[in-house]
């Protein structure tokens, strides 16, 4: 799989699809995600007015002559929005004077703290980026995808030379292309440096006030070492300060995770809540993902190297299997939720609250089929591995239209009981 390139192409993304479907029929639309994502290079390339809010000057003269800020050649884009607030009622009051199609695209990368503030229903649409995932990044085409899957109308087919030494080159390179570089070394450099700007300045912009950086930081650490697992909030804490008695409060530790979020860094998996009754007695908790496994291995100090030897980072939490095995989840989750939201479907957990069955992902569309994907760090799934999907099947029945294991391997091929194996570099949208 070759890596991003560090040059200034555009790499078209999954939402260019979606942004340009909306656009034909909407007002405004707000493209929110985490800084470095791509927002501002997405949306540039459909704006005729361009007003950039993290550009002191710039806002300068918003400030003194506010009009200005929804005036010009349309589209207009007002990129970091959050910088000044009440730019997002400028826009809803314009829309609302005419609410012509197409006029308005918004960028932010934290949401405000005050929900009200962000309310334009009827008149901005929001929509999320997230960091590219494998096809994003250029590596193979995609054969499987899971828009016909949840069509059930995929012959699944095709091959890869992407193995486990590339998936775990991908971890920890991540898929910001605002700071990608094609140099480990700097590469490295690069997310770390992008992780003290959140520490720094993250979550002041989030309204979170940093007394303690240190401490921020090691919670941060420890969520990372929670990346797809449930353990609760009280156990993180735990991991984050063990050995040196110095516990943050409950309060501190729910306004970090809320930060977080705002920021757009945190980005959790919720639960599944069924629409029917056959499925009863689940757990609404979250799995806990940051927006990219980079992220978690740069908290963590592990390399590629040291995630194939079978380290653990510098913080470790209870969870089933490897660090590698849960970051390699993290890069399918970016991936199924980018497709998932392609195709308007709504990705969650399964997990009894007994927790003696789970599905790693259900793919869920408006009409309530439900595509069910377990991922396995191993080239060939055992019949251990397939047990919960076929339990969902019996459960779910007709609306369970397919059942999927992403895998390292090289091969995408239907198994005689169904289940379709699918390596992780073949799934697209």
């Amino acid at each position: 799989m070759s890596s991003m390139s560090a040059n200034t192409d555009y790499r078209r993304r999954v939402l260019d699809d979606e942004l340009d479907e909306l656009l034909t029929g909407l007002p405004a639309i707000s493209i929110d995600g985490p800084k470095g994502v791509g927002k501002t290079a997405t949306a540039t390339r459909r704006a005729a007015t361009i007003h950039r809010l993290d550009d002191p000057a710039t806002l300068a003269v918003v400030l003194a002559e506010t009009s200005g800020l929804v005036q010009g050649p349309e589209p207009i884009l007002i990129d970091e929005w959050q910088r000044w607030q009440p730019s997002w009622d400028l826009v809803r009051r314009a829309v609302d004077d005419r609410p012509a199609p197409g006029r308005f695209l918004l960028t932010g990368s934290a949401s405000p703290q005050t929900p009200q503030t962000h309310s334009g229903a009827g008149r901005i649409v929001t929509v999320r980026m997230r960091p590219m995932t494998l096809a994003e990044r250029g590596g193979d085409v995609p054969t499987v995808s899971l828009a016909r899957l949840l069509d059930g109308t995929d012959p699944i087919r095709g091959e890869t030379g992407v193995g486990l030494r590339e998936y775990t080159d991908e971890i920890v390179r991540g898929g910001f292309p605002g700071i990608a570089s094609p140099s480990p070394r700097v590469q490295r450099s690069l997310l770390a440096g992008y992780i003290g700007r959140i520490v720094d300045r993250g979550f002041d912009e989030a309204g979170q006030p940093v007394r303690n950086p240190h401490g921020l930081r090691r919670w941060m650490t420890a969520f990372a070492a929670a990346t797809g697992t449930t353990t609760t909030m009280e156990k993180i804490r735990d991991a984050a300060t063990a050995g040196d008695g110095n516990t943050p409060a409950r309060s501190t530790v729910q306004a970090y995770r809320e930060a977080l979020e705002r920021i757009w860094v945190a980005d959790p998996l919720p639960g599944y809540v069924p629409t029917m009754s056959r499925l009863n007695r689940l757990t609404t908790s979250p799995k806990w993902y940051l927006a990219d496994p980079a992220l978690a291995a740069s908290l963590l100090g592990v390399t590629s190297d040291k995630l194939l030897s079978g380290g653990e980072g510098s913080i470790a939490v209870p969870r089933d299997g490897t660090l590698l095995g849960a970051l390699f989840e993290s890069l399918a989750a970016l991936s199924v939720r980018v497709y998932a939201q392609g195709a308007e479907a709504e990705v969650a957990h399964l997990r009894t609250k007994t927790g003696d069955r789970e599905v790693d992902f259900l793919v869920e569309r408006h009409d309530g089929r439900v595509v069910a994907i377990e991922v396995k760090l191993a080239e060939t799934p055992t019949p251990h591995d397939l047990r919960h999907l076929l339990w969902l099947k019996d459960r779910l029945g007709d609306d369970l239209v397919d059942m999927v294991v992403l895998t390292t391997g090289k091969r995408a091929y239907r198994r005689q009981d169904g289940v379709a194996v699918v390596p992780l570099a073949l799934l697209g949208p």
